[in-house]
């Protein structure tokens, strides 16, 4: 009958373990081509600041993994510590949501080298980035011509260049707006209304934010994207 009691208290204590090990809903894996020694950073924003959820040394292996616990999809970031070396290109954003995600990329780089694979978030994050970046490049071109009519001394060249700005970012707010609306059952849909628009006239913040499935308007962007418009709201009642 002892036997028996232990034998059951053993297989409690397995089936326990097995349990908290299901916590984990997200599984990242990856491969840095030419990263045999240093310390990888699996980070998060947390009032607005990016704070460590995990770390992975490197040593000789250049493949890594882990195993985390998200209550919904979101932006995470992989921070690469290369040691003696410096370099400006050390952190990739990457949206993730449950389920296994798979990174790979080089040491040399990290970021343009970038593959990741497993979440239609980052897939659709990635559609959004090419077509914005277009918005991007052409607002820097503006604005080293801006410097040159600034130094001329061109009042009519400034003024026409702000015109052509201010047409570039109305662009961009409508194109992040109509990206949000046509993606609204994804959480890519808030986050970009929240992390690029934020500013945008708050109809079509109302907009995009009628326009998410309830489970979106539940996750973590969507109550992001719901706050900051109770907040915009009370500054525009002032």
């Amino acid at each position: 009958m002892r036997k028996t009691f232990l034998s059951l208290f053993i297989l409690a204590l397995i089936y326990s373990c097995s349990d908290k090990k299901s916590d984990k809903n997200l599984h990242i894996t990856g491969f840095i081509k030419g990263f045999k020694k240093g310390t990888l950073y699996i980070q998060r924003i947390q009032d607005t600041t990016l704070v460590a959820i995990d770390t992975i040394k490197i040593d000789g292996d250049s493949n890594f993994k882990s195993d985390l616990k998200i209550d919904s999809p979101e932006m995470l970031y992989l921070f690469i510590d290369r040691g003696v070396t410096n370099s400006i290109d050390n952190n990739l954003p990457f949206f993730v949501e449950p389920g296994n995600i798979n990174i790979k990329s080089s040491l040399d780089f990290f970021t343009a080298d970038a593959k990741i694979s497993g979440s239609k978030n980052q897939e659709l994050y990635e559609e959004y980035k090419i077509v914005v970046s277009r918005y991007v490049d052409r607002n820097l071109d503006l604005i080293q011509k801006k410097f040159i009519a600034y130094k001329a001394n061109n009042t009519a060249e400034l003024t026409k260049i702000q015109e052509e700005q201010d047409y570039v970012l109305k662009g961009k707010y409508l194109y992040t707006t109509n990206f949000a609306v046509n993606h609204a059952d994804y959480d890519v849909a808030p986050y970009v209304a929240v992390a690029e628009i934020y500013d945008i006239n708050l109809k079509y913040l109302d907009t995009i934010q009628k326009s998410m499935t309830p489970k979106v308007a539940k996750s973590l962007y969507g109550k992001k994207l719901n706050s900051l418009i109770q907040e915009r709201k009370k500054l525009e009642t002032k």
